[in-house]
């Protein structure tokens, strides 16, 4: 399992597919390589203390171990989003819920969606004019 470690690497998962479940949000996208498939792991201070946050993340660890990390495209970013309900749900249910969203995520688009005009705004690029 090749780790994500640098910010930009998270920050551009974040802007791929995104599918949520109790325990976790997984965010994808495609790399556009044929390397091996890397993912990362993040658990913001809202989930708890730090004893908390680092069980989440050994949990989350496992569950792409144990699970399906041969069913991780390779050439895809993955990171996963630890919720504080990662303290508390079943391990099998975790595995259930991860080889699900692996599959839901893989029938997104993992391109990044291009802001449609609203009904009302003036045509053209949405560029000041500079005056």
């Amino acid at each position: 399992m090749v780790r994500l470690k640098q910010r930009a690497d998270f920050l551009a998962a974040a802007n791929g597919a995104k599918v949520a479940t109790a325990a976790f949000v997984l965010q994808g996208r495609n790399r556009d390589d044929d390397g091996p498939a890397r993912i990362g792991f993040t658990v913001s201070r809202k989930v708890g203390t730090a004893v908390e946050r680092n069980r989440v993340r050994r949990r989350l660890r496992d569950i792409v171990r144990c699970s399906a990390a041969d069913a991780l495209r390779s050439g895809y970013d993955y990171v996963l989003v630890g919720r504080r309900t990662a303290l508390s749900r079943k391990f099998d249910q975790m595995i259930e819920d991860f080889t699900n969203a692996l599959r839901r995520i893989e029938r997104q688009r993992s391109t990044v969606r291009q802001a449609q005009p609203r009904a009302g705004d003036p045509p053209g690029d949405g560029r000041s004019t500079g005056r």
